[in-house]
């Protein structure tokens, strides 16, 4: 009984444990033309925030609605990448994990950026 108990876990565990070919990883190779598209997207990316963020409308704004206004006027910038990544076939769950980490990675930047303004501007630095 002890050994048809054992073997009926040990085939349970193996089969949780089965490989799932949807999240298995292959790999994917990008062209260097890709990756520099890829690149010039994320500059202008980046590019876009920095544009918005020197505009006066969102120095009069707190400093987290600000970053908020500003995030969602450069989303459609951002979209030109996931486009990229859809033409390289790159999966989506990749492209949308990458465009995440750099949305958060620049909106922390962005909000810094604009929390330092905010406070210069209340000690009457600027």
């Amino acid at each position: 009984m002890k050994k048809f108990l054992f073997l009926a876990i040990l085939l349970a565990a193996k089969m949780a444990f089965a490989d799932d070919a949807k999240n298995e990883w292959h790999n994917t190779t990008l062209s260097d033309a890709t990756i520099e598209r890829i690149q010039a997207a994320k500059y202008d990316y980046k590019k876009c925030v920095g544009d918005e963020m020197q505009k006066s409308v969102y120095q009069e704004q707190g400093s987290h609605q600000a970053t908020d206004a500003i995030m969602k006027q450069c989303e459609p910038v951002l979209a030109k990448m996931r486009e990229i990544y859809t033409e390289a076939e790159v999966p989506a769950v990749i492209a949308d994990r990458h465009l995440k980490q750099m949305r958060l990675q620049t909106t922390r930047e962005a909000l810094q950026g604009m929390m330092f303004s905010e406070a210069a501007r209340k000690t009457g630095q600027r």
